[in-house]
């Protein structure tokens, strides 16, 4: 069983990552209002993975003799603005979940809890993959300087290739 504070972090952790879903969500609904199916079906994708690993803290705390402790999710916002601006925030929400991940590490080493420890590893290596990800779209499209064409190229071939998990 968990301690109290690891318990509540995980579960504040769980909310984190459903709400990244919900996000990636409202992304993609911007996206496909701006007639870009392929940036929209890249921030599907990613809604999908985030609401997953909202899931994998879920399971765990039952995996630990813990429980979960639901709370709302905050609505995300309903307008965004470039696809330069949209992975900029990202970028930024990918290195505030990676925030939150090292702080319920450091939480759990603080407390000598090596079984989350463990857990944890998977989600720091995965936040690696989340923010180069990030990055790597966001350096493609400062390259376009936001031209239709570059931005149009990527929505078909880039980020519409992408394949959900």
């Amino acid at each position: 069983m968990l301690s109290n504070s690891l318990q509540k972090a995980i579960n504040e952790q769980i909310n984190k990552e459903f709400y990244s879903s919900y996000l990636y969500l409202a992304m993609a609904a911007h996206f496909d209002a701006k007639a870009l199916p392929g940036f929209a079906s890249w921030m599907k994708a990613q809604a999908s993975e985030e609401w997953s690993h909202g899931m994998k803290f879920y399971e765990y705390l039952y995996e630990v003799n813990s429980s979960a402790s639901l709370s709302a999710i905050a609505a995300p916002p309903s307008s965004f603005g470039t696809p330069e601006e949209i992975f900029k925030t990202v970028l930024e929400h990918e290195q505030g979940v990676t925030a939150s991940i090292k702080a319920i590490y450091d939480m759990a080493r603080a407390e000598n809890d090596p079984k989350t420890e463990l857990m944890l590893h998977w989600f720091i290596n995965e936040q690696v993959e989340e923010e180069k990800n990030a990055q790597d779209i966001l350096d493609k499209l400062k390259m376009t300087g936001g031209n239709s064409f570059g931005i149009m190229f990527l929505d078909q071939h880039v980020l519409g290739a992408r394949k959900a998990d």
